[in-house]
């Protein structure tokens, strides 16, 4: 006779260790509007996913609804095989947000230090997180002499004290100059070279190109697809994804 119940709890269990993140059904609503609606998603290990949509479609709510601090209204949110917020989480998902989350009159290495305490990671962890997001010449100066570049370096930098598995950025390249984006998003890749999973948002298309997939949302959280750059082109025949994000949502519109 067969274990439906083994079976089905063995596969579950295979499929949390596969998955980074799994959602279902998430609805979320902030005041009157309902930000996301029913979504469904799932984020493999080890990987980088770009969450790419304009700004008002739900991306940073969904990055809170990971991290376990948005109020949902319903579905399940769950993170490297537990509830999203869970304790045990704590020390090994990181979330940077838009607005840089250090304080100012502390310099970089003292910013890193106290933030290091506050994790539990070991000390030696502080060079090197300020080695990876390039500001060892600055690691002695107040963090409120940086440009804005390199505040949101130092940001990134308490987000990668005690080597998290999982990396939830919040358009962590917003407003910075070109040459230090590939800067970032190589940084990104090395990351996930060592194992960890990285979920990147971004309003700017061409930064599509240094994911390994693509989570494409317009406003009310509509998932319009979720693949890889190249088959999102080849779908659609678009010659990037900007052109590809706009044919999708020209034929949404037309089956609406």
């Amino acid at each position: 006779m067969m274990n439906y119940v083994g079976d089905t709890t063995a596969a579950l269990a295979s499929q949390q260790q596969e998955h980074a993140i799994q959602i279902r059904d998430l609805r979320v609503v902030r005041g009157e509007r309902t930000v996301l609606d029913g979504l469904d998603l799932t984020v493999g290990r080890g990987s980088i996913t770009g969450l790419l949509g304009p700004s008002g479609s739900g991306k940073s709510t969904l990055m809170r609804a990971i991290i376990g601090v948005q109020k949902i209204v319903s579905g399940k949110v769950t993170v490297l095989g537990a509830p999203a917020g869970s304790v045990q989480l704590r020390d090994r998902v990181a979330y940077v947000t838009q607005a840089p989350s250090v304080y100012q009159d502390l310099t970089v290495r003292q910013n890193l230090a106290y933030f290091a305490d506050v994790l539990g990671a070991p000390r030696s962890d502080v060079d090197r997180a300020i080695d990876q997001v390039d500001l060892a010449s600055y690691a002695d100066k107040l963090a409120a002499n940086l440009s804005g570049g390199q505040f949101s370096r130092v940001s990134l930098a308490v987000a990668l004290l005690g080597h998290p598995e999982l990396l939830v950025l919040d358009e962590p390249t917003v407003g910075l100059d070109p040459v230090l984006r590939k800067e970032l998003w190589d940084l990104f890749g090395r990351i996930a070279s060592d194992g960890a999973t990285l979920l990147v948002s971004s309003h700017v298309m061409d930064e599509a190109q240094r994911c390994d997939d693509l989570i494409l949302l317009r406003e009310g959280g509509m998932v319009l697809a979720h693949d890889t750059l190249s088959n999102l082109l080849e779908r659609t025949g678009a010659a990037d994804a900007e052109h590809a994000f706009l044919q999708l949502v020209s034929e949404e519109e037309i089956h609406a």
